[in-house]
């Protein structure tokens, strides 16, 4: 290593990967790699879904809090998940890692829907969770790395936002595995968890035929592999007949490779280099990560506690409240590379952190039913969807290429952490009385806001400009001479 760290490569390949249009090549990547999020998507949807029939004696017979517990373990596995393999990505590369910790997700999930007492449903949640919280930081930092930058943005929101589509398409099947007139309520929960595994399946065998990410490579001093990775994209790109831009030659590199990163490195780059970048993302994140745990975990407990709703008409709101999120990055995405980072960023997070204090003052006072919350939920919901996603592309953008998985993992992990505290103390404000007090609901719902209000504040003077730069002119590589 130490002959390779003394060499210093000249190099154009980040200006190569910016100045490509968009192609099919860019469309297969992101649909093969954005999946983790629909997995997602669909895997805490139907545990959200399944959490009311969980309590039924001839399931597990759990409680709210149990319920709720179970969805922490789940968020605990995926912190763990994201620090491991976030370190082995930056170490080994985000293709071997992206392709190994959705193997473990399949596996894990799969067994997960066999679970025969708490205990075991405990534990192949906790496995089910570090596989995609490894997914994470690996994928992130292989699309931030392989997008044009005047594309990153809204590339970035609508991956994540495709975890609502995996909500929806797990609202969906729980309307059919969670009927019992349809299968027994033993039999469909169960069948729901293998929903996604199965879709695994199909997407892990595309995700093997993927580069490796040529920034990656060529910050390693793999310069000949980074060549090569870099022709075979741009052979794709030039397929229908497409011509290449020239390349801007006052964009070259002059690299010196790093060598393995050191803990002591990322402590120096974090706390050190860019303290206000590590407040700013560490607030975003865990503002948004408390209020979509919070809210989601126990959103079918509210409609069967408050409401009346049974766990089989909830999959109807649950698919509305999931459309308002899927919008919303799609919709809005396009102006955080126009409008910019800081007035999205900053605006989205203070207007849902107010509309959802408001609608819970209305919840609290009784002046809603089921489908107005419901309603009202999801327009709060397209906005902060939008908000929470930038959340992740502020993390993945603002930090050097060698620790940048890291670092969305470390950020993740410290969103989680303060978010998985969310199910299980919204499950308890829920209860398990016959006559639950909203008010109790209420006073989280506006903590829940207020810590959006705050993150939204925190933008406005932390900030960074960030639309349709370069990753290397946002933040240079720990490998680039001079930096």
């Amino acid at each position: 290593m130490g002959a390779a760290r003394e060499q210093t490569i000249r190099t154009l390949i980040p200006a190569r990967i910016d100045r490509m249009p968009w192609s099919r090549f860019h469309t297969r990547m992101v649909a093969a790699l954005g999946v983790a999020w629909v997995l997602d998507g669909m895997e805490i949807t139907i545990a959200s879904a399944v959490g009311d029939v969980l309590r039924a004696p001839e399931t597990l017979g759990l409680t709210s809090t149990e319920v709720g517990f179970a969805a922490t373990v789940y968020l605990l596995g995926q912190v763990t998940g994201a620090l491991v393999f976030g370190r082995l990505s930056d170490r080994l590369g985000r293709r071997k890692l992206f392709v190994f910790t959705l193997g473990v997700y399949l596996v894990a999930n799969g067994l997960t829907a066999l679970s025969f007492d708490y205990w075991w449903l405990l534990l192949f949640r906790f496995i089910a969770g570090t596989g995609i919280g490894g997914e994470y930081s690996a994928i992130h930092s292989a699309i931030d790395e392989l997008i044009p930058a005047r594309y990153r943005g809204r590339i970035d929101l609508a991956v994540s936002g495709t975890y609502w589509l995996g909500a929806m398409i797990g609202t969906a099947s729980t309307f059919v595995l969670l009927n019992p007139g349809l299968l027994p309520v033993n039999v469909g929960w169960r069948l729901g968890l293998l929903i996604g595994p199965l879709l695994g399946l199909v997407i892990w065998g595309l995700r093997r035929h993927l580069p490796e990410s040529p920034r990656w490579l060529v910050m390693h001093g793999r310069e000949r592999e980074a060549e090569e990775a870099i022709r075979e994209i741009e052979e794709h790109v030039l397929e229908p007949g497409k011509k290449l831009p020239p390349v801007d030659r006052r964009k070259a590199l002059e690299i010196r490779p790093h060598g393995p990163v050191r803990y002591r490195d990322v402590i120096r780059v974090v706390c050190r280099d860019y303290p206000k970048r590590s407040v700013l993302g560490a607030t975003l994140m865990i503002s948004q990560s408390f209020l979509y745990n919070a809210i989601f975990f126990t959103y079918v407990l509210v409609l069967s506690n408050f409401y009346g709703v049974s766990a089989s008409d909830a999959s109807k709101y649950l698919f509305l409240f999931a459309l308002g999120n899927l919008l919303g990055p799609f919709v809005l995405g396009p102006l955080f590379d126009t409008v910019g980072r800081k007035p999205m960023i900053s605006s989205t997070y203070i207007l849902s952190g107010l509309l959802l204090a408001l609608t819970g003052w209305l919840f609290k006072e009784g002046m809603l039913t089921a489908t107005t919350q419901t309603l009202l939920w999801a327009v709060i919901f397209f906005i902060a969807s939008a908000a929470a996603s930038s959340g992740y592309l502020t993390v993945s953008e603002l930090f050097p290429l060698e620790i940048r998985a890291l670092a969305i993992a470390v950020f993740f992990a410290i969103a989680q952490t303060f978010g998985s505290l969310g199910p299980t103390v919204f499950g308890a404000l829920i209860g398990d009385q016959a006559h639950p007090e909203p008010t109790r609901l209420f006073y989280g719902y506006l903590f829940a806001a207020a810590m959006m209000v705050f993150a939204g504040i925190i933008t406005i003077f932390l900030g960074v400009r960030a639309e349709r730069a370069s990753l290397e002119d946002i933040t240079p590589p720990l490998s680039q001479v001079g930096s």
